[in-house]
């Protein structure tokens, strides 16, 4: 088995090309081994800033020999009239490289039994490495010199060597060798005699080409640096990653600024040195500290200009950031509602103000819903949640909305709960981060949502592909997490119905005739349950999906199938979770019968007077003790329970009697049960 080291050495790559290069690579070495037919063992993808690199270990030495079977013409065209091959057969044989007496006639038709010789793997290598490497896709691609092929960034080196020889290929401008380049600032031409050896080599170099360990080593040492001063570094995993991704050889350098910029709000200061500069912020005991992490790339003792440009950079970004902090503050935030006005939600849904009012409006008859008798905290949210969008701060970082708006309703005396409200209305403000924890913020962010979701599919601009440019799938899965983590008892249809209702009717055209029929179209189609379903099946599906991790998806439609379940998502839950410890064949077997028998509705109702098999009596007793309906759990066990009686009625019963009246009573019985079993679920989904 061979070891084959392919590196790709370039000028500074986008950091946010590495990941999806370090994927694209992986998948497309595999694919071109496996349609080899090629062995291999593994492969292994490094990335840093200047070098994509591939090593695929287990390698075999060529491919295998395979043997094909090739159709030629019909008998009556490959031979003549004397039984000799016509000139089509002898075609036939020589187009395929064999001797006439090597074929043979099967169902008629000639055919040939062809040997396809192996390729060995430094030609097949030769053959398709600089394809491969040349179908990386990504943004940005670009020219260089005169060449018309496009990549990330030049290439400058290559190195191509299969154990320890070289197999030469050529991509774009660059012929490859054995030879790489360490650090900017080490040893720069590096002889790689064997893939084992680049890790290492690499290393001794300066250049971590592993990107899980330089990770690792970047966490390592902001913690190592951190506790020198007793303190904990802060970052995220997309700061983490960035860099990650923009050093080879990471080192920290400790900077200072004044503590003076700790007076500004802690999101603020965070976000600047964290996504503006890719600092890592410290904090003790809690608290924000005034020193920051820079990871360099550099290699040496000399950290002093270094550290001084860091601290340039981060005083000017900070200085901007109170200059505006003090413009802003100058009134209240109740003051910048107004300017909302000028600021565009959506096209034909009018202005964020517009949007405002409706929160409030929303905001209202949620907290009705969920029986709170004061909901002036949570009104007054939904009234200055948006107020910050018109304000500098948030103009410059507008990252930071709602967290802004938080510190400047403080600043303007607001009590805390409204406060809390405003910034956590954004939450979550992804898949896995917080939800609100108060209920102003619930609340609010379960309204503004609403609003986004109904807003775009009114005006027909629902999602397609995977793209979600509005945050409309952002949104319908904030507005689940939030109810869920909350177990808020909301109905989520008559708030769609609410909001639908509630959102501006966009007047255009060229008369008013024509503007007249635009707005009645848009009035007719919200009001005729279209666009209603629309988002009813939009965030089902993303319920479905965000729960299909921890439940089984036929349960989970099967839940959602029988009752609607945004009209209590925790009762759906509820109902989820015990059809998850269904374990009873029987009962599906049965359910599913009866809605085999059942498939036009039964207007009949029972009499039982016109019974005459005592099964029937006896189920029909048994299907009214089922009627535990705040108890899920009791009532799927009743089911379970009266499941024997279900079978004997099916087998001493012919539901589809000659008598009409006797067959119309049988199946209004089973109408009955089928009542039973809907409450639950749709156990057909199963």
């Amino acid at each position: 088995m061979s070891k084959y080291l392919l590196e790709i050495g370039t000028e500074e790559l986008p950091y946010r090309f590495i990941p999806s290069a370090i994927s694209q690579l992986e998948k497309l070495f595999k694919d071109f081994l496996n349609d080899n037919k090629v062995g291999f063992s593994d492969i292994k993808v490094y990335a840093t800033p200047r070098r994509l690199a591939v090593i695929v270990d287990g390698l075999e030495k060529a491919s295998p020999d395979e043997e094909k079977i090739v159709r030629g013409p019909i008998k009556k065209v490959a031979y003549d009239e004397n039984g000799n091959l016509s000139k089509a057969g002898l075609g036939f044989a020589s187009k395929n490289g064999v001797s006439p007496d090597d074929l043979y006639l099967e169902n008629d038709y000639l055919h040939a039994r062809i040997l396809i010789k192996g390729k060995s793997i430094v030609e097949l290598l030769q053959e398709n490495v600089p394809s491969l490497v040349l179908k990386l896709q990504g943004s940005h691609f670009m020219r260089w010199g005169d060449n018309e092929q496009k990549f990330s960034r030049p290439i400058r080196w290559i190195v191509s060597i299969l154990d320890g020889d070289e197999v030469k290929i050529k991509i774009i401008d660059r012929e490859s060798s054995n030879v790489s380049r360490g650090h900017r600032f080490a040893q720069q031409n590096v002889i790689i005699g064997h893939p084992d050896d680049y890790v290492e080599l690499m290393r001794n170099c300066c250049v971590i080409v592993d990107q899980n360990e330089r990770r690792q080593r970047i966490v390592d040492k902001a913690h190592e640096e951190a506790a020198k001063y007793d303190a904990e570094p802060y970052y995220t995993q997309d700061l983490l990653d960035e860099v990650t991704y923009i050093t080879e050889y990471p080192v920290p350098a400790v900077c200072d600024f004044s503590d003076e910029y700790l007076k500004l709000p802690e999101e603020l200061v965070v976000t600047v040195m964290a996504v503006h500069q890719r600092y890592f912020a410290l904090y003790k005991v809690g608290k924000l500290i005034n020193k920051f992490i820079t990871m360099t790339n550099y290699l040496g003792d000399e950290f002093e200009n270094i550290k001084a440009g860091n601290v340039r950079v981060i005083k000017a970004r900070l200085d901007d950031a109170v200059f505006f902090f003090n413009e802003d503050t100058r009134k209240p935030l109740e003051d910048y509602v107004e300017d909302l006005k000028g600021i565009t939600f959506q096209k034909g849904m009018g202005s964020m103000y517009d949007k405002a009012q409706r929160l409030v409006s929303l905001s209202r008859t949620i907290a009705k819903q969920l029986g709170i008798a004061d909901s002036r905290t949570i009104e007054r949210t939904a009234l200055l949640c948006k107020a910050d969008l018109t304000t500098n701060l948030v103009f410059e970082f507008t990252e930071l909305q709602g967290y802004i708006g938080a510190d400047y309703a403080r600043v303007s005396g607001e009590i805390n709960t409204v406060c809390e409200g405003i910034k956590e209305h954004y939450f979550p403000l992804n898949a896995e981060s917080e939800t609100a924890k108060g209920i102003e913020g619930q609340v609010v962010g379960i309204a503004d949502k609403i609003d986004t979701i109904c807003a775009v599919f009114a005006e027909g601009k629902k999602p397609t592909g995977s793209s979600d440019p509005l945050g409309v799938r952002r949104a319908a899965l904030g507005i689940i997490r939030t109810i869920l983590a909350g177990n808020l008892n909301i109905d989520l249809t008559k708030l769609i119905d609410e909001t639908l209702l509630n959102l501006p009717v966009q007047f255009e055209g060229s008369s008013f005739v024509d503007k007249f029929k635009k707005a009645a179209g848009d009035c007719a189609r919200r009001i005729s349950g279209d666009v209603t379903e629309e988002i009813y099946e939009f965030i089902i599906q993303r319920l479905i999906i965000y729960l299909s991790d921890k439940y089984d998806k036929n349960v989970l439609e099967a839940c959602a199938s029988n009752r609607n379940p945004l009209e209590n998502l925790p009762d759906y839950i509820e109902r989820v979770k015990v059809i998850s410890t269904l374990d009873c064949p029987q009962l599906l077997e049965s359910a599913n019968r009866v809605a085999r028998l059942l498939k036009e509705p039964v207007s009949a109702q029972v009499n039982k007077s016109l019974f005459n098999v005592p099964a029937e009596n006896m189920l029909y007793e048994q299907i009214n003790t089922v009627d535990a309906k705040d108890d899920y759990s009791k009532y799927l066990s009743q089911l379970v329970e009266i499941n024997p009686s279900v079978e004997k009625f099916f087998n001493d019963v012919l539901v589809m009697d000659k008598d009409e009246k006797v067959k119309q009573n049988r199946l209004a019985l089973l109408g009955l049960l089928k009542q039973k079993y809907d409450y639950i679920c749709d156990f057909s989904k199963l």
